[in-house]
């Protein structure tokens, strides 16, 4: 785990993109001295069309602790623990014409009936861990991985009322991959599962608007029986909405 309790950050929105970036050591206040110091650099752009959905992320953090998960709260340092992930997430949206994605995430365009829909995509993430003795695989202390796959999953928004919405998704993938994107189709692939979940809540109110988000990510670098190593992230918004002009409506009558 990072000892990143709280990061400073800037966000932009404009149309469907959501782009969001932070960097740095996080408030010091808010840290638990015990558990180290984390660098982190942290980027996500989101896009949300109706038909179809675009995540890209950049994640680099250097600096981890691990819980021993007992009651003494001992917990093992780890200052020399880099990583660094990069991925690019694509998703067709089957039943764009009564599901929105844009009113879930984006709130520029309004849903009015409770619906949802089959997702299907496609995506490529690398990854890189290495460390000075922190880290060991297979007897070295980086792990290289490139991953390239298809994925399936579902999407729904219950609409609770005319201004309240609920919305949760899901999609597992199958990845084949290799130690670096060079080495693909050159040596013998392996296979890797992902998961990938958001979910999302809201208030709808004529000129102004509340949200609340989760976009998280599961890539798994390896995924043998003796060996699995995983890499979680997600990331939370908080967002207030002050709109100029009237919404598009979805699934319904004004």
């Amino acid at each position: 785990m990072p000892n990143n309790p709280v990061n400073i950050g800037l966000g932009f929105a404009k149309n469907n993109s959501v782009l969001s970036f932070s960097y740095g050591y996080g408030f010091d206040f808010l840290r638990d001295k015990s558990l180290g110091k984390t660098k982190s650099f942290d980027f996500q752009y989101h896009n949300y069309g109706r038909k179809f959905v675009f995540d890209i992320f950049i994640q680099k953090y250097e600096g981890f602790y691990v819980d021993e998960g007992n009651s003494m709260k001992e917990y093992i340092l780890c200052p020399d623990l880099n990583i660094r992930q990069y991925g690019a997430f694509g998703q067709f949206v089957l039943n764009h014409k009564k599901f929105s994605y844009k009113a879930a995430f984006n709130q520029n365009e309004k849903q009015l009936k409770s619906a949802g829909s089959i997702l299907l995509g496609i995506g490529c993430y690398n990854t890189d861990i290495k460390s000075d003795s922190s880290f060991i695989f297979n007897d070295k202390n980086r792990l290289q991985n490139f991953q390239f796959g298809v994925s399936a999953g579902y999407a729904y928004t219950w609409v609770i009322s005319k201004k309240w919405f609920l919305n949760g998704s899901v999609t597992t993938g199958i990845n084949f991959g290799s130690e670096t994107v060079n080495k693909f189709g050159k040596q013998r692939l392996e296979v890797y599962p992902t998961v990938f979940p958001r979910m999302s809540a809201g208030y709808n109110h004529k000129s102004w608007a509340l949200g609340f988000s989760y976009i998280g990510n599961m890539i798994f670098p390896s995924y043998l029986d003796d060996m699995e190593v995983g890499v979680m992230s997600g990331n939370f918004q908080f967002t207030y909405i002050r709109r100029f002009g009237d919404l598009p409506f979805l699934s319904g009558k004004k």
